[in-house]
């Protein structure tokens, strides 16, 4: 008997076009996290198309399809629909050159610089070619399509929504991302993956005065660059040389004249971790060096902090994560790898963690092969491979296409196949 995956992609062929269309359509219309209305209004039709139980605005703008063929596991699926304001500058016929409002007021121009276009198309791609194939698996598959994944919201505003209440109880959940690794490339690690992330403001209060006085001042100018050098020592000394961590000072801003000194400075601030410990180590450590600048430049009040937003970490279930790992070596061959840990951050695991499911997310790559091998040979991979977030990502639509939509089906169908099981 042909397997269950055999099955299902063998409709790959056929619907191949019209996914590689959508993907283009998709990433020449990006939409902002909570915005992404006609990017849900899409997913939601091709569902319907497709005989799915589809509910939509869940969050805001999520979209859920639930696919049922006979008794058996529960299976969600994952992809992100937002973009970022960022500029495009691929110089692809199928370029964005969307503008949209931020939520300051100002018009930024918006791109799908993190491949989240990719994702929706590839589970787009699974979800029809599931509905085409009802035969060839039992169980209930869930097609969720969440929000603002780019502003750690997505996630949780679908489950303050009712999301829980709305799907079936998924037996295990999975989501993947197309990161810089050459197209064809599969890859999962169990346990850590993902880091956490909490990105911190901290406001430095100072006495301002004239430029020429500094005698009758504090100074908040000196003490942030002093809490930045200060900054850079907690996971340089604080943590062992085995525990990964980073803190990354990306803004500081203070006065407005060269000869003023201001009554404060604005720092903000991104930490990476992989675990609470560590994540309480570092986020402590920020509040005690930051207060003790303050305290040696005589301030005359303590900082502020505040918590912009925080990512969890995302941490793979190892039987999960292993028995996938299994199954993408039998079908990607030498293409399937145990992927390094990331330092990018995701919302996903808050999905699975609300019903209690164990969880697995891998990454594929979506950088052109001979690109990728040539800028490896020459040793310029960091310079010459645009990664995620830069205004020149864009990953090449074959293979990566039809590796993300058969890495999904081979995640599925482990568990959803006819001799699938939790």
């Amino acid at each position: 008997m042909t397997a269950p995956i055999d099955r299902v992609l063998a409709g790959l062929d056929g619907i191949r076009p019209a996914a590689e269309e959508f993907y283009r359509d998709l990433h020449a219309h990006p939409e902002l996290g909570g915005n992404e209305h006609r990017t849900a209004g899409r997913v939601a039709g091709r569902l319907r198309e497709w005989g799915y139980e589809v509910t939509e605005g869940i969050g805001a703008t999520g979209v859920v399809g639930v696919l049922t063929s006979g008794r058996g596991p529960v299976v969600l699926l994952r992809a992100d629909m937002d973009a970022l304001p960022v500029r495009e500058a691929t110089g692809l016929p199928y370029a964005s050159t969307v503008t949209a409002t931020g939520a300051d007021g100002r018009e930024r121009p918006v791109m799908h610089a993190c491949g989240h276009d990719m994702h929706v198309t590839c589970l787009l791609g699974l979800a029809q070619l599931m509905a085409m194939a009802p035969g060839a698996w039992r169980g209930t598959l869930i097609a969720l399509f969440q929000p603002s994944e780019e502003n750690g919201d997505g996630a949780r505003a679908m489950l303050d929504d009712g999301l829980a209440r709305r799907v079936p109880r998924p037996d295990v959940a999975f989501a993947q991302h197309v990161l810089p690794y050459p197209a064809g490339y599969v890859g999962v690690r169990p346990g850590s993956f993902l880091s956490a992330a909490d990105s911190l403001r901290v406001t430095l209060y100072g006495r301002g005065a004239h430029g020429s006085m500094p005698q009758a001042a504090v100074d908040p100018v000196v003490m942030a660059a002093m809490c930045v050098v200060r900054l850079q020592t907690i996971v340089s000394r604080e943590l062992a040389a085995t525990t990964p961590a980073v803190l990354t000072v990306g803004s500081i801003t203070a006065g407005t004249s060269p000869n003023v000194i201001p009554d404060t400075a604005v720092i903000e601030l991104n930490v990476r971790t992989y675990d609470e410990a560590t994540r309480r180590q570092v986020l402590d450590a920020v509040h005690r060096c930051v207060a003790a600048e303050a305290a040696a430049s005589g301030a005359p009040k303590q900082p502020s902090v505040e918590h912009l937003n925080a990512f969890p970490p995302t941490v793979n279930d190892p039987e999960v994560a292993g028995r996938l790992g299994e199954a993408f070596r039998a079908w990607f061959g030498e293409d399937a790898h145990t992927i390094e840990l990331q330092t990018a951050s995701e919302d996903f695991s808050a999905v699975p963690h609300a019903f209690g499911a164990p969880f697995a997310y891998w990454g594929i790559g979506g950088i052109d092969p001979d690109t990728y091998r040539a800028a490896e040979e020459r040793g310029t991979v960091r310079q010459d491979v645009p990664v995620n977030h830069s205004a020149a990502f864009a990953p090449v639509i074959q293979p990566t296409l039809d590796t993300g939509i058969k890495a999904l089906a081979v995640a599925a169908l482990t568990w959803l196949g006819a001799d699938g099981g939790p």
